[in-house]
């Protein structure tokens, strides 16, 4: 009688949970591109207050607008810090007295009083640095000139703030530059590397407020000749050090005696490890020093912090071994290195996930976030090669995680497939379980149906088990049957999880609120299974990770949850290589919808900005491994295409060139094939330029899906 009563509660909760999804009205396209995406989020160092960064598509001005937002615990306030929309990666003074953060607003005022029209524009300028106090008002800017401002990091003791910056040319070079090359562009040539300056907060400030206490009159004119300087230089910053390369972050020891950088391409482009590497300078004395490498590796490193002992930086890979100088993708790990003797150690070893943040919290303990399997989950690990425990009970999750040694608290954001979006406040660690949400910017979605997904796992020809996600439309979950989008992630470095997603990007919960169960497969080389898991896609690019997908098709049509007549594929970037591909392994696809997937390797290579996983993953240069190359490529089986396929690009992307979908059009023309190619102008691969470029995208993408393989 007990089993039988639990398995009609059971039955009747089901039964009531998809009525109540159908009662709730059905997620629109617009509804679905308003959603609030939340970065940076940081506690203040006395754990009292919490600052953040928003984005959200500003579609009067055809762009994404970027703002700063303050919560207090006193009484759980939430206010604006900033208004101008162009806004973005606050960091606290270690005092807690001040916000520091970039902003490539066109003017130097901002102010939460006068900009309260946020149908407004402002013109983009360069990228600065700005402060604002931290109980408001008005910001101003700490650097200006001509040359964007590339990382930043406050002073220990709060009264300075270090920053990078390409190394600025006089007006004379720059005439001269000009007058030799006119509009050429000298590709490589012309680029060169960054300083690193220090400037003391109350020269700003009296800069600032000597500025702003004259008549209003000579103000302006005085202000308007100081924002457009002979030289990229900030008046009153003294040089640190120099490198020929681009700073990507800055860290300053606690006890100021130490400055580390990490450096990158100045093309920004990752061809050579040698181009990102982590270095570090005294910064004790008054004469600029010559900056030490600590690091010589494969690895791409990112992410540093310094230990409490001052002497240890912290450190996260992601492409790349930082124990090889032989190139091989890991997943993401957790380092320090000595910074005198420059030894490596390990941390978090025993952990087989994916490390996607930490914070230090004591000498000896770490906060991380790791994904393991479909969960990314929160863990302490003690010491460099103590336990690793999860801490943390809540399914789905967990992202852009704060804390700090001086504060209990913990922020992080956190979500599932069908719980939006936001960010919780936790008093200690122990009382993770309590966080409360302290945004509701994403309300929306809560009073819509949303779909239910779960885990699902299949056996490759090898025996290794293979797990994706399936999403259920609304009020649909666990029926057989249905029609079927197998929707794949990009990286390939990445996977897809129990996690809500809003994007032009990742769109699968507005597929499912179409109608369709959405399958997101973690192929081999998807992260959260292990770094032989991921590894095993090489050099068998797109053929071994292809053959996972369709066994996981196969899987889910002979349990009949998948309806073998109505099945669709699409994805984008790397999700776009294995759509390419696999349209001409079968013809079993009603539709297809592709973008930024290339289609041969030899000219992504040349193209791509990333061609060091390129050379890894294929075996070697197109020199040294044509026949991969050519296996490899979708362009040279193409002849066996039969499915409508949609395609986008960017015009200006550089990670996969526009050209590849020029081929995939010509061929798909040439050969009869029904298909579509949209360009966005001016964008890059992120399509981050102008949201109606995401929203058309995924417009024409589902009609595309309902013209092909409508719904029964």
């Amino acid at each position: 009688m007990r089993k039988l009563s639990n398995v009609l509660i059971l039955l009747f909760l089901s039964i009531g949970s998809s009525l109540f999804a159908q009662q709730k009205p059905k997620l629109t396209l617009d509804e679905f591109f308003n959603a609030v995406y939340y970065r940076d989020v940081h506690i203040a160092p006395d754990g009292n207050a919490v600052v953040f960064a928003t984005e959200r598509a500003d579609w009067d001005n055809d762009r994404f607008r970027e703002d700063l937002w303050l919560y207090r615990t006193n009484g759980g306030s939430l206010i604006p810090l900033t208004r101008t929309g162009h806004d973005s990666s606050p960091q606290w003074s270690p005092d807690g007295q001040w916000i520091a953060f970039l902003s490539d607003r066109a003017t130097d005022s901002d102010s939460t009083k006068d900009d309260d029209d946020d149908s407004k524009d402002k013109s983009k300028g360069v990228s600065h640095v700005y402060v604002i106090s931290a109980t408001g008002g008005e910001a101003f800017a700490v650097t200006r000139g001509e040359e964007e401002i590339h990382a930043f990091a406050w002073a220990p003791d709060s009264k300075g703030i270090y920053f990078a910056t390409r190394t600025p040319w006089s007006k004379e070079k720059k005439d001269a530059y000009k007058e030799a090359w006119k509009d050429t562009v000298q590709y490589r040539a012309s680029e060169r590397g960054d300083v690193i300056a220090r400037i003391a907060l109350a020269d700003v400030m009296a800069r600032h407020f000597s500025l702003t206490s004259e008549p209003k009159e000579k103000k302006k004119k005085d202000s308007d000749k100081e924002d457009k300087p002979e030289t990229a230089e900030t008046p009153g910053s003294a040089l640190i050090t120099s490198t020929p390369f681009r700073v990507r972050q800055l860290a300053v020891s606690s006890d100021n005696a130490r400055l580390a950088f990490l450096t990158g391409s100045i093309s920004e482009r990752e061809e050579s490890a040698a181009d990102f590497e982590i270095y570090a300078a005294e910064i004790a004395g008054t004469v600029p020093e010559q900056a030490k490498r600590l690091t010589n590796n494969s690895g791409i490193e990112f992410e540093i912090r310094w230990a409490a002992d001052n002497h240890h930086l912290f450190f996260q890979n992601s492409e790349g071994s930082v124990e090889s100088t032989k190139y091989a993708d890991t997943q993401n790990r957790i380092y320090w290195i000595d910074a005198t003797t420059a030894q490596i150690e390990r941390w978090a070893a025993t952990y087989k996930g994916h490390v996607s943040e930490y914070a230090p919290l004591k000498p000896d303990t770490l906060l991380t976030a790791g994904m393991s399997g479909t969960e990314t989950q929160l863990y302490t690990a003690t010491g460099a090669k103590g336990e690793v425990k999860k801490i943390s009970s809540w399914p789905g999750t967990y992202a852009n995680v704060s804390a700090i040694a001086s504060s209990p608290r913990v922020a992080f954001i956190y979500s599932r497939v069908n719980k939006p979006t936001e960010i919780y406040l936790a008093d200690s660690l122990d009382q993770l379980a309590d966080a409360k949400p302290i945004t509701s910017f994403n309300k929306l979605f809560t009073e819509r149906a949303l779909p239910e997904a779960k885990p699902f796992q299949w056996k490759a020809d090898d025996g290794v088990t293979v797990e994706g996600m399936l999403i259920y439309p609304p009020g649909k979950f666990g029926e057989k049957n249905l029609r079927m989008f197998t929707f794949i992630h990009g990286g390939p470095i990445d996977a897809d999880g129990d996690h809500f997603g809003a994007d032009w990007y990742d769109w699968a919960l507005l597929a499912a609120s179409e109608g369709w169960l959405v399958f997101r497969p973690n192929y081999r080389g998807s992260t959260g299974y292990g770094d032989e898991f991921e590894q095993q896609i090489a050099p068998h690019l797109v053929s071994k990770p292809g053959k996972d997908i369709l066994e996981g098709v196969d899987a889910l049509v002979k349990a009949g949850i998948a309806d073998p007549n109505q099945l669709a594929i699409g994805g984008y970037s790397y999700g776009g290589y294995m759509t390419n591909w696999l349209i001409t392994q079968t013809t079993r696809f009603k539709a297809a919808v592709t973008g930024a997937g290339a289609v041969e390797h030899a000219a992504n290579w040349g193209n791509d900005d990333t061609t060091l996983d390129d050379s890894w993953y294929l075996g070697g240069a197109p020199w040294e491994a044509t026949k991969m190359y050519t296996d490899e490529a979708a362009l040279y089986q193409a002849n066996k295409i039969k499915t409508p396929t949609h395609m986008v690009a960017g015009g200006d992307d550089i990670r996969v060139a526009v050209l590849e979908d020029y081929l995939l059009e010509h061929a798909l023309k040439t050969l009869g094939i029904p298909n579509a190619l949209l360009i966005f102008p001016g964008e890059g691969h992120g399509l981050g330029k102008n949201p109606w470029h995401g929203k058309i995208k995924v417009r024409e993408e589902i009609k595309w899906l309902e013209k092909y393989a409508p719904a029964k």
